[in-house]
């Protein structure tokens, strides 16, 4: 198979012939249609997850396709049935997996970075009667695949986590795939959001996605104060998107009293623990949430509303790309304007 490989954290990205990948006892092989370019990805090939112990690798979680093998013990998958999946696999055995919370699952997989992942070819899915979802025939791969990670992570975070309410005010601090993902199904729930990013392009793909106001991160902006000012004294929910000690300061700063703080972006110790501003999170009360993924069992819910038109991730698709344009794309993610979604076929070239 073709796959997008590295050698070494932080260095060339290429593309390259890999062994096809047979089917684990449980498990599944995917013939890849969709695979979703994500910060994620960034941060395995910079070297934050512990998990990448082998090279080369193949990065990519957010997928869909069709099964090409299926392993010993699998019964709910065939071969030719149209899938997608959590970007956290659990292990469908433990009490967590067991009531429906596989996102925390302590035995989890996760294509990309346990295993190799979704920039090739083919990718080895484990677990499969655990974790692997129908694609509903409405929905098309490309939608299937950005539900994978950023738009899933969103949905759990805002609907889940934050449980977002209609009328209350959200910002969304980083208007990149996670943060375009979260204006749109807060606007959903019928919240009021405010977007705030560093890119132009990025608020207006936020004013599309159906924010109701933006503010534009520049050195001179009072970006705390704008948030309270346009809120009426400070949002009821807010969600950092980009993961960083700034923005996560931002988003919680921008809170109104007794507020909630949903953590989505990964906020790697690369020059010590980020600090958080927990006096104010004690002073004010504020509620302080992580949000990793959402659970195979979850997926329905979502899937009906993407299916019927309430939401639709497909809008926030940018670009679909080839496997070696995305190599080319992935080392200056970190940096680079975001103003939707890139998703890669490897079918294209």
């Amino acid at each position: 198979m073709r796959a997008l490989t590295f050698d070494r954290f932080g260095g060339p990205v290429t593309v390259r012939d890999l062994p096809d990948p047979a089917a684990p006892d449980g498990g599944v092989v995917v013939r890849v249609h969709a695979t979703g370019l994500c910060l994620s990805d960034w941060h395995a090939w910079a070297g934050h997850d512990p998990d990448i112990t082998s090279f080369p690798h193949v990065p990519g979680h957010e997928l869909a396709g069709v099964v090409e093998k299926v392993g010993a013990g699998v019964e709910r998958w065939r071969v030719g049935d149209r899938v997608t999946a959590p970007f956290v696999c659990g292990c469908g055995r433990c009490s967590w997996c067991r009531g429906g919370d596989a996102q925390v699952c302590p035995d989890q997989t996760q294509p990309g970075f346990t295993h190799h992942g979704s920039y090739a070819e083919l990718v080895v899915l484990y677990a499969a009667d655990a974790n692997l979802v129908a694609v509903p025939d409405g929905v098309t791969s490309v939608a299937a695949a950005s539900l994978g990670c950023r738009f899933a992570t969103a949905y759990r975070a805002v609907a889940h986590r934050a449980r977002v309410r209609p009328g209350e005010w959200v910002a969304v601090v980083g208007a990149g795939g996670v943060g375009l993902s979260a204006v749109m199904v807060a606007v959903a729930r019928g919240a009021r959001v405010i977007a705030v990013d560093r890119h132009p392009g990025a608020l207006e793909a936020a004013r599309r996605a159906g924010a109701e106001h933006t503010v534009l991160a520049e050195d001179a902006v009072d970006v705390v104060g704008a948030v309270h000012d346009l809120s009426d004294g400070g949002t009821h929910v807010a969600l950092d998107a980009v993961g960083s000690e700034s923005t996560c300061a931002t988003a919680v700063h921008g809170l109104r009293r007794r507020g909630r703080h949903v953590q989505v972006g990964l906020l790697p110790a690369v020059d010590g623990h980020p600090r958080v501003p927990m006096d104010r999170v004690i002073a004010w009360e504020l509620d302080v949430l992580g949000s990793h993924g959402m659970a195979a069992a979850d997926y329905p819910e979502m899937l009906a509303l993407v299916a019927d038109g309430t939401l639709q991730p497909q809008d926030l698709v940018a670009q679909v790309v080839d496997l070696e344009s995305a190599a080319g794309l992935l080392p200056g993610m970190r940096e680079a304007p975001r103003a939707g979604m890139t998703v890669l076929d490897p079918r294209t070239s």
